[in-house]
């Protein structure tokens, strides 16, 4: 099925959207906790997810060599593993540091392997960033929060490196989405047993439908469109505008004050990522 023709806009608009998209889309599953806990919001992310990015085109298996087949099984488990550990954050963070702390991942992937003196001033202006968080300098945090947070981050990391490969051997969407809907299934004993009779719950289910397209489908879509217009560099640096669309999403829809050193590590580590990917020639820190 070929791609739905997206009207001319300018790349850099896509990328803003598709990143506001996925804060909108973590800020609403956030709002639900209460109803549901955040496994159960994973899995109906997931399960939304996979269902809307088939549109874009089903993955086949038939045929697929084992190496395929392992290579989109790993990358279910770290999509699943990824998202488990960022909504168990999220509950215990406001949104904005944990995806700063998060943020860590991409970073790590932009500078891996480098020996530049240059990059080893992004990684302790990020460092600095973290710390300042982790510490309690940005008010009082949960260090189980943080710590979440940042395993989430170390799995963003290896969701970069497997998407770049997946996409090579998979077309379009239908990598991605074959992977969602098995990280579903590994999600679906810990979603059930925390979701419980919520997830037949009207707005439960509307809401798991609405991140499914925020968070999934919309974003791929636009980032998708905005790299064919633009270098992966610019698209890396746009993308480190997440901490800082994050918090916004944060204050505005929960209602999560961050206090000024809070914003000053979150600037520290959007200035070192937009460093970092300036001169990175890895792959581009797609949306999780």
């Amino acid at each position: 099925m070929s791609r739905p023709r997206l009207p001319p806009a300018p790349p850099i608009l896509l990328v803003v959207t598709a990143i506001v998209s996925v804060q909108i889309g973590a800020a609403v599953a956030r709002s639900t906790f209460d109803r549901a806990g955040p496994a159960a919001m994973v899995l109906l992310r997931l399960v939304f997810g996979s269902v809307a990015l088939s549109v874009f085109g089903r993955a086949r298996l038939a045929g697929r060599t084992r190496r395929e087949l392992a290579l989109v099984a790993a990358f279910a488990a770290t999509f699943a593993c990824m998202n488990l550990s960022f909504y168990s954050a999220i509950d215990r963070l406001p949104l904005g540091i944990a995806v700063t702390l998060e943020f860590v991942g991409p970073l790590a992937v932009a500078v891996a392997g480098s020996r530049r003196p240059l990059d080893l001033a992004w990684v302790v202006l990020a460092g600095a960033g973290v710390a300042l968080l982790a510490s309690g300098g940005a008010g009082h945090v949960r260090p189980l929060g943080v710590a979440l947070a940042l395993v989430a981050g170390g799995f963003w990391a290896v969701y970069i490196l497997l998407s770049a490969r997946v996409g090579r051997v998979y077309e379009g969407a239908s990598g991605l989405a074959l992977a969602m809907a098995l990280a579903a299934v590994l999600v679906a004993p810990a979603g059930i047993a925390a979701g419980r009779s919520a997830l037949y719950q009207p707005h439960v289910l509307a809401v798991g439908a609405a991140i499914g397209v925020l968070s999934s489908a919309v974003p791929w879509t636009l980032e998708l469109e905005a790299l064919r217009r633009m270098p992966t560099h610019v698209f890396g640096v746009l993308m480190s505008l997440e901490p800082a669309l994050a918090a916004l999403a944060g204050l505005a829809l929960l209602g999560q004050h961050l206090r000024a050193a809070a914003v000053a590590a979150i600037v520290l580590v959007i200035v070192a990522s937009a460093g970092a990917s300036a001169t990175s020639r890895g792959p581009a820190p797609h949306e999780p």
